[in-house]
């Protein structure tokens, strides 16, 4: 993939189908009279007609692309949005629906919500949100840009080390030597 593209488009790689998400693509991008360069990694569901699309990509590629794109769109999946949120997008995300079959529970609904409330992605949930937010998003590929989210343990570590320090002292109890004869003799 050596081509730019200003919209990348993720829907994993689980089994289950996503089509509603790459028909909503493909309308979106009918609605443009010169169409934005797009890519599509569509797993398992059907190949778009208006972008390019590709079934599966090696993630480090895949991360490289969001890096130079102006707008990222995933699926709802924890994966998918920390993936964007590690090259410092802020993605437009789509939940996955138990009832249209395209997941087995209604955890990336849940998921998206949580992340969509922490301003760490941007939930559509249906196809005029997705060309409004993605419109806003190509009208101003900054607005969707921050410091990418660090990854890993160690900052996590980082994180609660100084949590605990700014907790203080904690106090010993007191213990009485009359409660330890109680309790031993």
């Amino acid at each position: 993939m050596t081509q730019d593209y200003r919209i990348i488009v993720s829907l994993g790689t689980d089994f289950h189908r996503f089509d509603r998400l790459v028909d909503w693509v493909d309308e979106w991008l009918e609605s443009f009279e010169s169409p934005p360069s797009t890519l599509v990694q569509y797993g398992a569901s059907r190949s778009p007609r208006m972008a390019q699309g590709i079934d599966r990509m090696p993630r480090q590629d895949l991360l490289a692309l969001y890096r130079q794109a102006d707008l990222v769109v995933v699926q709802g999946g924890p994966g998918s949005i920390l993936d964007a949120r590690e090259t410092g997008h802020l993605p437009v995300a789509v939940p996955r629906l138990p009832e249209l079959q395209e997941v087995v529970d209604s955890h990336q609904v849940a998921f998206t919500q949580a992340m969509h409330r922490q301003g760490e992605a941007v939930m559509a949930s249906s196809l005029e949100e997705l060309m409004r937010l993605g419109s806003a998003v190509l009208a101003d590929p900054a607005s969707a840009r921050s410091l990418p989210r660090q990854a890993g343990g160690a900052a996590a570590a980082e994180r609660l080390e100084r949590v605990v320090a700014g907790l203080g002292p904690v106090p010993r109890p007191r213990v009485s030597l009359r409660r330890l004869r109680q309790v031993w003799l």
